[in-house]
């Protein structure tokens, strides 16, 4: 109860909070409403609208909670108006990206660690590849591959890859440096083989780093992929549904499928660290 105390009272703030806020931003339509209506806009009249208004500037808690209801439990999961068959478009190139990315990532960083050539060059271009907006590698990737007949999952897992693959280099590099002088003497003092310091020294000592890039990567895979389903005019996925809802100024839908993002990153988050706790224990290296 003492850690779900502090939790509970956060998001009743938050509640609060964003409560007022939605009234704050809602009021000037509401007031132009009523007032068009010949109805009084009496105070209690303009918060009763700022909260049922059918696309707000901002919606309310409540009409976010029901949105996510009527996009999950209120259609067939075969439906296209599903959050959940949304999702799964989402969750399916997420994960091919992710998995291209960690392998991409996890391949580099073992070059990067055993040959100097590769570290002097790699790795600059790796940090200089984060600098380029997403926003603006996303529709050169998709034109390009569409031109070429590549349509559908692979290039958004390929922008996916793209956002999850640096997490990954940056800490199974880290990771692969991690044992110290006195560690690699003791190797060497045995005659182990490269491979040999690889697999029962460097690798064990890495996976701690690995599994914090991990769940960095993961989400970052979540956010390529939605990037990835904006410039090309979807119809399914997340993305598809935040643009269908700008597009026609249903906020109440942009908010839902947020929210089930949201949801969706802590869920894949969540799961990466329960494999983390997994491997580590039967490594004896959990802490």
């Amino acid at each position: 109860m003492t850690r779900v105390l502090p939790v509970l009272t956060v998001l009743a703030a938050i509640v609060v909070v964003w409560y007022l806020a939605a009234v704050g931003l809602n009021m000037n339509w509401a007031r132009q409403q009523l007032e068009r209506d010949g109805v009084t806009a009496t105070m209690p009249a303009l918060i009763g609208n700022t909260m049922a208004q059918e696309r707000p500037v901002l919606p309310a808690p409540h009409q976010v909670a029901a949105g996510l209801w009527e996009g999950i439990a209120g259609q067939k999961i075969t439906s296209k108006r599903s959050l959940v068959w949304h999702a799964w478009v989402t969750l399916s190139a997420t994960l091919a990206g992710f998995a291209i990315g960690t392998l991409a990532g996890g391949l580099l960083a073992v070059g990067i660690v055993h040959n100097r050539a590769m570290d002097q060059s790699v790795m600059p271009w790796a940090v200089a590849s984060q600098t380029v907006p997403i926003l603006a590698i996303a529709p050169m990737v998709i034109v390009v591959l569409a031109s070429a007949g590549v349509t559908g999952l692979l290039p958004k897992a390929i922008i996916s890859a793209w956002l999850s693959f640096f997490p990954v280099l940056v800490g199974m590099v880290k990771g692969l440096r991690s044992p110290d002088a006195m560690q690699l003497d003791q190797m060497r003092s045995w005659n182990a083989s490269a491979a040999q310091v690889f697999w029962r020294l460097r690798l064990p000592s890495a996976m701690p780093y690995l599994f914090a890039s991990l769940k960095v990567a993961i989400a970052a895979s979540l956010v390529g992929t939605i990037v990835g389903e904006l410039p090309a005019g979807a119809t399914a996925g997340l993305g598809a549904r935040l643009l269908s809802g700008s597009y026609y100024g249903q906020t109440v839908q942009i908010w839902s499928a947020l929210f089930t993002a949201a949801a969706l990153a802590a869920l894949l988050v969540l799961i990466v660290g329960w494999i983390e706790r997994i491997t580590l224990r039967r490594m004896g290296l959990d802490r």
